[in-house]
This record gives C-alpha cells, structure tokens and sequence, in this order.
C-alpha cells in the first residue's frame, strides 16, 4: 500500500487543456514540456507536482488529440499515475505507451479533493479514501508486461536487445 497526494480534475478534460497545443512542436526537453502541464486548467500544477503525486479525474479524461504529450507532460512532471472515472481510449493506450499506469475507478472524484491523501494497493487493487474502500480492475497480463517495463518501447528494447 503506497500514500499519494490528489490532484483532482472533472469530466471531459481534454489533451489541449492537458498540453496546449501550441507547444507540440516547440518544445523538446523533458523540463520544458513539464513546466505547461495542465497551464490552462490548473497553473499551480507544473509548479507544484512532485513525484509520486496521482492525478484524480472525472470522465472522459484525455478525451481530443492523440498527442503523446498529454501523457507525457504529466510524467515529466512526476505523476506517474492516473486515476478516472473513465479515459478517452487514445489516451488510455498512451498513458500505457509512456509508462503511466491509468486506473479507471469511478466515484473516486466525487469524495477527494486536491491536496488529499489517499493509500493505492496494486496487489489488491483497491484505494482507500474518505474512509471508503474503492476497488479497480487489474490490467490484462500483456499489459502489466508493458507496465512492468517502464513503457512499450523499454519492453521492446528489452526484449530485441
């Protein structure tokens, strides 16, 4: 069981909200990406994110572009976990992709707040909360290999290295 801090989000938040579009081809460092995650929804985010943080989120999160840095500006940020009622499937197979582990639990957005602490329990796949117990499906096998790996392109490596 690990404790995490909250940032918590709605519904329908899209990956130009995530990571303005108008850096897609501009910005190139890890740092650089980072500092305008989530700018124009919540601005004490890039500064204030630390490692080990959880992103708490309504439905749809991710919902728009396939962009690749709407996943990665949040784990540049050091958030390496996000937890919604619901993705977008783009950005569900992105966060996977990068390395970000999405867990769906719906209701969990409606009893945390940001700055919350809540405890993850990936062996049992539940997250306590508000004195609530919430549970999640695991990932498939295939996809825990992805996970286990840091990314599809780390097990890729791995695996043809």
């Amino acid at each position: 069981m690990s404790t995490h801090r909250c940032w918590v989000y709605g519904d329908n938040v899209n990956t130009d909200v995530i990571f303005p579009g108008k850096y897609t081809y501009t910005l190139k460092t890890p740092e650089d990406i980072a500092a305008h995650a989530l700018e124009d929804l919540d601005p004490a985010f890039a500064s204030g994110a630390q490692a080990g943080d959880v992103i708490v989120a309504g439905s749809n999160w991710g919902m728009g572009s396939s962009r690749e840095q709407g996943v990665t500006s949040i784990k540049y940020s050091g958030v390496n976990l996000i937890i919604a009622a619901s993705f977008s499937g783009l950005y569900f197979r992105n966060c996977i992709n990068q390395g970000v582990l999405p867990i769906v639990c719906p209701g969990l957005n409606a009893v945390v707040k940001t700055g919350d602490s809540i405890e993850i329990d990936l062996v049992n796949a539940s997250i306590m909360a508000a004195g609530k117990t919430f549970t999640f499906p695991r990932l498939s096998p295939s996809v825990q290999a992805i996970m286990d790996a840091g990314g599809l392109l780390p097990m890729l490596q791995k695996k043809y290295s």
